[in-house]
């Protein structure tokens, strides 16, 4: 039998692939881009007809089909969200559910996330969105290795949406049509994620992290108007490397003009690793059949031990808030869920335990027009993203501290230096009453 005869027989309809669910208890969804849209929304339909049993979901970083489809009212009772990071879309099912909850959230480091799904839970079915199959009988996970190109493997069940607007990409990314049990077909466009323009205080923030990049230092960049200005400002360097959570459009630029070429990288010399990509229809067609693009798990990606082998290892990453003696939320908002645990301790500890490696974390000094500060007494949410013993370096618009080696009293008094002025005499009155300094 041909590779073209194989994906005929397993070709199904959306609603023939929500049926295979019917002796399923754990499904887990592609994340970001890769999450399909036409099987969530005929899981949809098959919950409205009462021929599925309740699932249990989890995935990450949910789709405005997931939130449209899945993560409504109506739909509360029938299967159980098991939330690992939170989107834009997940925020606003949130407030949709906020007066019955039950959208839940699970705590990972994004290294982990691949091992919790095969070992911690049964990964009954995995269903994510791929690239068409290429003449060996080959579909690509394209913008996604993430979890998937751990769970693929391990899954009991594997179902995939074919799309061809999914770029073909490289590195552990590939998955052959005998490791399926279906596949549908839908082209529809792919979610994109609009270029964040950079504020004057992103600027100040920025130029602050890019004049401590070197030449020949390996990158990783969160997502934000940071980031992207920060990359934007290192187009005349030379030999920048590429070892990062996530792929987007402003590295793009970079490659193009030659100063990120992993040239002298320790680890995939040559490549741009990532594990996913956020970004537009521009970065999607730079990326397919990119052989310098290589996608790898999470697992191996965000491991600080494989982060660290990289010299001169450089992270850049934003909080919600910080603490006076350099705690770290990035994930909550006055204790309501915003992100997740995320990759970013992952990062902050394999930079610093990189050879030379630096991590930064940038925030705006204040919040809801002034009238908050991020530098804080206390956390909060109390919860803790990246441990006062993790944090390396601090950034605001007001300026820059390490945060290593100093003691308490060292660190109140840098941190309220670089907080608001206007927050600086409550927050030292604050320190005092908490026997933070003399």
């Amino acid at each position: 039998m041909s590779w073209n005869d194989l994906y005929q027989e397993k070709r199904l309809t959306p609603s023939q692939a929500a049926e295979r669910l019917s002796d399923c208890s754990n499904l887990i969804l592609g994340m970001g881009v890769a999450m399909p849209p036409a099987l969530i929304t005929a899981i949809a339909a098959a919950y409205k007809a009462e021929t599925l049993p309740a699932l249990n979901i989890y995935y990450m970083h949910g789709s405005a089909t997931l939130q449209e489809q899945l993560l409504t009212p109506a739909m509360r009772g029938k299967f159980t969200p098991r939330c690992l990071f939170l989107s834009s879309h997940d925020r606003l099912a949130l407030h949709a559910n906020a007066e019955h909850p039950w959208i839940e959230f699970v705590p990972s480091a994004f290294h982990q996330v691949g091992r919790l799904l095969t070992e911690n839970i049964t990964p009954d079915c995995l269903m994510v969105t791929v690239s068409p199959m290429d003449k060996h009988g080959y579909f690509s996970l394209g913008t996604n290795a993430d979890y998937s190109a751990t769970v693929i493997r391990k899954a009991r069940k594997v179902i995939v949406e074919v799309n061809r607007h999914m770029p073909r990409t490289f590195g552990e990314c590939s998955v052959h049509i005998s490791e399926i049990e279906a596949l549908i077909e839908a082209d529809v466009p792919l979610s994109e994620v609009p270029n964040v323009e950079a504020s004057d205080i992103d600027w100040a923030i920025a130029r602050q992290v890019a004049e401590r990049i070197e030449n020949g230092d390996t990158l990783q960049m969160g997502v934000g108007g940071v980031p992207n200005a920060v990359l934007s400002m290192l187009e005349h360097h030379q030999n920048l490397g590429l070892h990062s959570e996530l792929f987007s459009p402003a590295m793009v630029n970079l490659i193009q003009k030659g100063a990120l070429n992993g040239r002298v990288k320790r680890v995939m010399q040559h490549k741009h690793v990532f594990t996913l990509a956020l970004g537009d229809r521009a970065m999607f067609d730079f990326m397919d059949d990119n052989p310098s693009i290589v996608g790898f798990p999470a697992s191996w990606v965000n491991n600080p031990s494989v982060i660290r082998q990289n010299p001169n290892m450089v992270s850049v990453n934003s909080a919600i808030e910080v603490d006076i003696t350099g705690q770290i939320n990035a994930e909550q908002i006055l204790g309501n869920p915003f992100s997740g645990t995320g990759g970013q301790l992952d990062f902050v500890r394999g930079a610093y335990g990189s050879e030379g490696g630096r991590s930064f974390i940038a925030l705006h000094s204040t919040a809801k027009g002034d009238s908050l500060s991020r530098i804080v007494p206390q956390l909060t949410g109390g919860t803790v993203t990246d441990t006062r013993m993790d944090a390396h370096y601090v950034v605001t618009e007001y300026g820059n501290v390490c945060l290593k080696g100093l003691s308490i009293p060292q660190r109140v008094n840098a941190l309220i230096g670089i907080a608001h002025p206007k927050f600086r005499d409550e927050l030292t009155q604050h320190a005092f009453r908490l026997g933070l300094c003399h």
